[in-house]
This record gives C-alpha cells, sequence and structure tokens, in this order.
C-alpha cells in the first residue's frame, strides 16, 4: 500500500511539472493568435477620427507596449502573467482578475448544472439500453441519442427559449442568475452531452455484460440487478468518466453561444464581447485559463481512475 502512494505521488509530481511547458506553449500560442487577428483594439475601444482620439490612442498604446517589438510585448506578458497579473481591460480598464471574478463563477455554475443533468440523462438510459440490446428501449435510446448529439447548441437554445421561456413562460428570458434561469442554458448544453453519455454507456455495458467475471456471478446465483450495480456498472462507467470530464472542459471553452443567446453572465459571454473589440488581455487570460482546466481535469481523471477500478496501478 505505501509503495502505491509512492508511485502515485511521484506521478502526480511529475505530471505537475509538465505542466509547465504546456502553459508556456499555450501562453504562446494565446499571444500570437489574438496578435494576427485583424483589426485594431485602440480603434475599437477610443473611436477613429474624433476629438482628442490620437493622443488617447498613443497613450494607451504606449501604456499597453503595443509599440514595441513582438519578442518584447511577449516578454512582458509572460512577465506579468508568472507574477499572476493577468493585465488590465482595454475596453473597460479595469484588471482582467476582477471581471473574472465576477463572471467564472456563474460559468461554473452553467456547465456543472449541464453535466449534471448530462448524468442523470445519460447513464440510466444507457444502461437500460445496454442491458435490454435490441429492445424498443433500446432502439429509442439510440435515436433519440443520435439527434441530441447532433443538435447545435444555439439553435437547440433557441427553441428553448421560444417554447418555455416565451411562449410557455416556465423559465425567465435570461438576464440573470436566478436557479430558474440556469435550467434553460444548462439543458441547451447538457443535451448533446447526455447523447454522448447515453452511445457510451450502452457500448461499454454490451462490452462488460459478456465478460467471465459476469458469467460466473450469475453462475454463483447473484441477482441480475446486482451483478449490473454492483459490478458491470462500476467497471463500464470508467470511459464516461474520462469523457465526461475532457467534456467538461470543453464546456467551459465552448458555452460562448448559450451565454450569449440566454445573457448569460459568464465568462463565454464576457470572451465574445472582448473579441468584438479585440480587448488582448481578456482573450488571452480566457485561453491560459481553458488550458489550464482542460490539463488539470486530466490529472483529475487520471487519478480517479485509480480509485474508481482497483485493477488500474500507475507505471513507476
Amino acid at each position: 500500500m505505501s509503495e502505491e502512494r509512492d508511485s502515485l505521488s511521484r506521478y502526480i509530481v511529475f505530471r505537475l511539472i509538465l505542466l509547465i511547458p504546456t502553459f508556456l506553449g499555450v501562453s504562446v500560442i494565446a499571444f500570437v493568435i489574438v496578435k494576427l487577428t485583424p483589426g485594431n483594439p485602440l480603434i475599437s475601444v477610443i473611436g477613429f477620427g474624433g476629438p482628442g482620439s490620437s493622443q488617447q490612442a498613443a497613450a494607451l498604446s504606449a501604456q499597453l507596449g503595443l509599440g514595441k517589438p513582438l519578442y518584447v510585448q511577449y516578454l512582458l506578458y509572460l512577465y506579468r502573467v508568472l507574477q499572476g497579473n493577468l493585465g488590465n481591460s482595454i475596453a473597460q480598464q479595469i484588471p482582467v482578475v476582477t471581471l473574472f471574478e465576477h463572471a467564472l463563477p456563474n460559468t461554473l455554475i452553467l456547465i456543472l448544472t449541464a453535466m449534471v443533468f448530462a448524468l442523470v440523462i445519460g447513464i440510466p438510459i444507457g444502461l437500460i439500453a445496454g442491458v435490454r440490446r435490441n429492445s424498443v428501449t433500446d432502439q429509442v435510446a439510440r435515436v433519440g441519442s443520435i439527434l441530441a448529439a447532433s443538435l447545435p447548441d444555439y439553435w437547440l437554445g433557441l427553441m428553448l427559449l421560444i417554447v418555455f421561456a416565451y411562449y410557455v413562460r416556465l423559465f425567465p428570458l435570461g438576464g440573470d442568475t436566478s436557479p430558474t434561469s440556469v435550467v434553460l442554458p444548462a439543458l441547451t448544453l447538457g443535451i448533446g452531452l447526455a447523447g454522448l453519455i447515453v452511445r457510451l454507456m450502452r457500448s461499454s455495458m454490451l462490452e462488460e455484460i459478456h465478460q467471465n467475471y459476469i458469467r460466473t456471478a450469475k453462475s454463483k446465483g447473484l441477482r441480475e440487478r446486482s451483478i449490473i450495480i454492483r459490478h458491470a456498472l462500476r467497471n463500464a462507467i470508467l470511459p464516461v468518466i474520462t469523457v465526461t470530464a475532457l467534456q467538461l472542459g470543453y464546456l467551459l471553452a465552448g458555452d460562448f453561444f448559450v451565454e450569449y443567446i440566454f445573457a448569460w453572465p459568464g465568462i463565454g459571454r464576457l470572451v465574445v464581447s472582448a473579441i468584438l473589440v479585440k480587448d488582448y488581455p481578456v482573450v488571452q487570460a480566457f485561453l491560459l485559463l481553458a488550458a489550464s482546466f482542460y490539463v488539470i481535469l486530466n490529472l483529475l481523471v487520471d487519478i480517479l481512475y485509480t480509485v474508481v477500478d482497483p485493477r488500474i496501478r500507475l507505471a513507476r
């Protein structure tokens, strides 16, 4: 047991060390992509041709160091990031950290609620479809999962908004963070993920129920429900854990349309507004945040694997 803990500790330390070159690479990509996009943030923020606009643009350009060579701008940007300073928003002239402190909790609430909806819908349906192969339930689940996974988020969000907020009036149109306001955007994000989980859970169950240990459990006279829940489900859910964790990172980086449609005050809406005015610090900070979140989730999934499945041991 002590050797396993030591091996796990060394693995975690090794993965944390690997985060350093990963973050450096992401910082370079974020910096270059934003710089290569067309447009001038100073014109977007200050305006063009107005009285005093030239002087304001020159002052703001000097403050941001936009007149310096690109490699100097990157080194200054990296130096600030290493100090925990993500810079100030060009458009709003307040620290990016302050903007994220207000927007990030709302985004986390949205994506975690969407994840709960997806798991609650996807795991039971996929489990039943896998156990009752080729039944009517299985066929409906397969068709429904494909349909759910193929619906565009922006279209589904608009349909839910029109039906349940405008006509039926069960939920508000959006614009706040009340418990009822999160339902429709969370369903918009969660339905597509639920379709993916249904298909993945079904295929995993079909594979597990034909394993030798399942036949052994049946020969010992164990009840079918006990075999499915206590044995097959525990192993079949491993791929679902991986996909769910990776999709959690995707939801953080990909909920722009949903937040914009529902006027949800999260990071997605903030970043869309920043892209429109080419607010460098906000966009770069978001790219770093999304990459960090994604890498850390991968590490947590690897650790969680060893908890869920004792057969998995980390190589020394």
